[in-house]
């Protein structure tokens, strides 16, 4: 009988030696601080709380009617990622506020791939088309050039029927580039200029109280 109860008392001892362990980290432990209370407290004098960051007014933009249209010409030709690149210009154009999109193919008619893309493109766009001269395919002449000059023929077209005065930017986009929002910020407080459209040595930018 003895021998039972001893054996018992052993097999139990590790447990209770394990609980008491336990218990004795438990009570040692060091309480945690208190919690600060969220918020200002408008008239609290405390210097423990933390107070909140004071929100950061968002930057001023100017009226969307008082902004020029954007006007970006944007020559394209068929090939596999035509679509895949257009749509990602899409995705940029439809974040800029009055732009209108001139989208000129290099071909003799109007692709049924590209007039679907403009169809459900969701942003103000015209869709042209005109094919480069064999005699300017060749190597080391500028490329979409016929179309560029499309799409100014169009844009002056236009112009000559609206009253006066209609402000706009001129931008030529092409279909193979990534760009930022913010460059479309800059087009509107400045003068962008092709290099093929003018000779350099005779074209001097001004700048007037901090605009081109």
């Amino acid at each position: 009988m003895k021998s039972l109860l001893f054996s018992r008392f052993l097999l139990l001892l590790p447990w209770v030696l394990i609980v008491i362990i336990v218990l004795d980290i438990d009570s040692s432990r060091a309480p945690l601080p208190a919690l600060a209370p969220r918020g200002g407290g408008g008239g609290g004098g405390g210097s423990g709380g933390a107070r909140p960051a004071a929100a950061r007014a968002p930057p001023r933009r100017r009226p969307e009617a008082a902004l020029p249209t954007i006007y970006a010409i944007t020559p394209t030709y068929s090939r596999p990622v035509q679509k895949a690149e257009l749509t990602r210009l899409a995705n940029t154009f439809r974040q800029v506020a009055r732009l209108h999109w001139i989208l000129v193919e290099d071909a003799a008619a109007r692709s049924e791939l590209v007039s679907r893309f403009v169809a459900g493109a969701g942003l103000p766009c015209t869709h042209l088309h005109v094919p480069t001269p064999r005699r300017y395919k060749r190597p080391g002449l500028p490329r979409a050039t016929e179309q560029r000059n499309a799409g100014l023929a169009w844009l002056r077209q236009r112009h000559q029927h609206l009253p006066p005065p209609q402000p706009g930017v001129l931008f030529f986009a092409d279909d193979d580039n990534t760009y930022s929002l913010e460059l479309f910020q800059e087009t509107y407080n400045g003068m962008w200029v092709d290099s093929l459209l003018f000779d350099w040595q005779n074209y001097v930018l001004k700048v007037k109280l901090g605009r081109v």
